[in-house]
């Protein structure tokens, strides 16, 4: 008599097991391909952005206020961005942000999108070592009242820290004040910032511009 678990043994049912068992463990491992790509990577989490520049020198000013200020930067070779000259050497002025006046409101399918925030920021896209000068001007003084302007100076790489942060008052229509002069060296470190005053606008109207 033959054994009971062989009866309707006609050797197939093991090449059987084999072909269903990797074609499982086939499946288990495209799920695990598909997941591992739709998953957010390390740097995403950490909420890092990837900005196109190693250094960022932002002017902002109370939101909402209708007040008009100018950011200037000019770098050691003399080059300078502002409104007029928004590129610059390795420097791009990203915006010109001409307060209340205009430019902060958007017509979105038929709803209007405000933005009450007030901010200038100038770009450095390499390290040219020396001295930078950044100045505000108060171009409109709506408010007719002394306009608080801070200043930072962000390092972008390899990761982002504040070199620089104060603040300046500005009082009148065409004021301008120094807001940072700073040194650069070749790695990009910021030293030496001071508020020692020079006037960009004064040699850009020497130099008719």
């Amino acid at each position: 008599m033959e054994p009971i678990g062989d009866q309707n043994d006609d050797g197939t049912f093991v090449p059987f097991t084999d072909i269903l068992f990797n074609a499982l463990l086939g499946f288990a491992v495209m799920v695990f391909v598909a997941f591992s790509l739709i998953n957010p990577t390390a740097e995403s989490k950490s909420g890092t952005v990837n900005l196109k520049a190693e250094l960022v020198i932002s002017a902002t000013w109370p939101d909402n206020s209708p007040d008009d200020v100018d950011l200037y930067v000019q770098d050691p070779s003399g080059n300078t961005v502002w409104f007029k000259n928004k590129e610059a050497g390795l420097m791009h002025l990203d915006r010109d942000d001409r307060g209340g006046l205009e430019g902060h409101s958007l017509d979105v399918n038929g709803h209007t999108v405000e933005s009450h925030y007030n901010q200038e920021t100038v770009t450095i896209r390499g390290f040219i070592p020396g001295q930078y000068i950044a100045n505000v001007v108060e171009y409109a003084n709506n408010t007719k009242a002394p306009t608080p302007v801070s200043i930072e100076i962000q390092k972008i790489n390899p990761v982002l820290t504040v070199a620089a942060y104060q603040t300046v008052t500005l009082d009148h229509k065409g004021e301008e004040k120094t807001a940072a002069r700073f040194n650069l060296d070749a790695d990009g470190n910021v030293t030496n910032v001071t508020l020692q005053p020079k006037s960009i606008l004064q040699e850009l109207f020497a130099k008719g511009r």
